[in-house]
């Protein structure tokens, strides 16, 4: 079985987060800059002397897609590497992958990976 795991972080933890995922053993991830909101709602900034509300609050997310075996090491990897002990440090989610094909060889699933 494979699993998608889907992990939003701080943008400044990303390559302190990649150099750890590399580590344990993770070949490959998507990386996408993302905007979004949680406990952290938003704040008021002043720019050019007007206060304004910044809903959104930039964060990176990370899509990797593992063998079942490698789930917790993995979402601890992650969990150590990217916590501040701030509020905002992210979420991660754990999905079931139905299937996965590597295009250029046609091999499934784990063998896809």
């Amino acid at each position: 079985m494979v699993k998608l795991i889907i992990a939003t972080i701080k943008p400044f933890k990303l390559e302190e987060v990649r150099e750890a995922l590399t580590e344990a053993g993770v070949r490959g991830m998507m990386v996408t800059e993302i905007k979004g909101f949680g406990s952290q709602s938003g704040h008021t900034e002043i720019y050019r002397g007007a206060e304004y509300a910044v809903n959104f609050v930039p964060k990176v997310k990370i899509e990797i897609v593992v063998a079942a075996s490698m789930t917790d090491q993995i979402v601890e990897t992650i969990t150590k590497t990217a916590q501040t002990g701030k509020i905002g440090d992210g979420k991660i989610f754990v999905l079931d992958v139905q299937q996965a094909v590597r295009v250029r060889t046609g091999e499934t699933n784990e063998d896809a990976l």
